[in-house]
């Protein structure tokens, strides 16, 4: 199947946006506190930059799932499900309130695995995050597109095994999927839809954003090291986690090198989401 999306290898996008202050104060709402100072000192907290520059398909280009149709900048990949499944961030220079930013997107790479599940496409897009003078962030992001399950409530995955030096206990409620998925205009029913999620997904209940969980990710670890400056970090789902029971928030400190081990655990105490942050010394 990669074959046939040669031509899509290459396209670009260009997105042009205003970070305005309301939405970082309607994002800190969201997330109750976890939040940065971004008021003092005029910086968008690292991954808040995903409330920004956002896919802004009109209503009668939606799927039935609440994603855009296939085949506007991503290829019309015919496997039904889309989920983001891993990114590699670098932080070269801080995105400022109130300042014009652009993003320039390309496609680098779509391959195609034969899984458990059946099927697998994996689209690579490359993204670049200019503020109004430098290059700000760039991101490696790979999205998958893949079957329908037979059943997806019985997903799992492996014990974590690793002791943690800080966690945080997150309680995924439906305010929080709807307002998470409001900032960030996204329409992907299974974050909000339950009865779609569970009778259309064969989910057990709604599903919590992953880049939600990264952000919570980073901001925990920042929390615990405010005076360090963040250079990269990477991240990749393992399992879905459910609106159904509290998660954890964890972590390790930082090595003599500056880089963290992270990593999101179900109430199972399954590995969910897998992390690798790196800090200045």
């Amino acid at each position: 199947m990669s074959e046939a999306w040669q031509e899509w290898i290459g396209r670009q996008q260009q997105v042009d946006d205003h970070i305005r202050e309301s939405t970082l104060l309607a994002m800190g709402a969201t997330l109750d506190g976890i939040q940065q100072d971004f008021s003092r000192n005029g910086i968008v907290p690292a991954l808040w930059h995903w409330l920004y520059f956002l896919d802004k398909a009109p209503q009668t280009q939606l799927a039935n799932d609440g994603h855009e149709k296939r085949g506007n900048f991503l290829p019309p990949v015919p496997l039904p499900r889309r989920m983001w499944a891993a990114s590699k961030l670098k932080f070269h220079s801080p995105l400022r309130v109130d300042e014009q930013a652009r993003r320039e997107s390309t496609i680098k790479s779509i391959e195609t695995k034969e899984g458990k599940s059946g099927s697998l496409v994996f689209v690579t897009v490359d993204h670049h995050v200019h503020g109004s003078k430098q290059l700000a962030i760039s991101e490696e992001q790979t999205i998958v597109y893949r079957d329908h399950s037979k059943d997806n409530s019985k997903v799992t995955g492996r014990k974590v095994e690793e002791s943690a030096d800080f966690e945080k206990t997150i309680a995924p409620d439906i305010l929080l999927l709807f307002r998470y998925s409001s900032l960030t205009f996204n329409a992907h029913r299974i974050h909000y839809d339950r009865d779609y999620a569970t009778d259309t997904e064969g989910y057990p209940g709604l599903i919590v954003h992953g880049p939600l969980m990264a952000t919570l990710l980073v901001g925990a670890l920042q929390e615990q090291h405010p005076d360090k400056k963040l250079e990269s970090f990477e991240f990749r789902a393992m399992k879905p986690v459910f609106d159904l029971a509290p998660f954890k928030v964890c972590g390790r400190n930082p090595d003599d090198e500056g880089n963290a081990k992270l990593w999101i655990a179900d109430s199972d105490n399954e590995l969910c989401m897998q992390a690798t942050a790196k800090l200045k010394i």
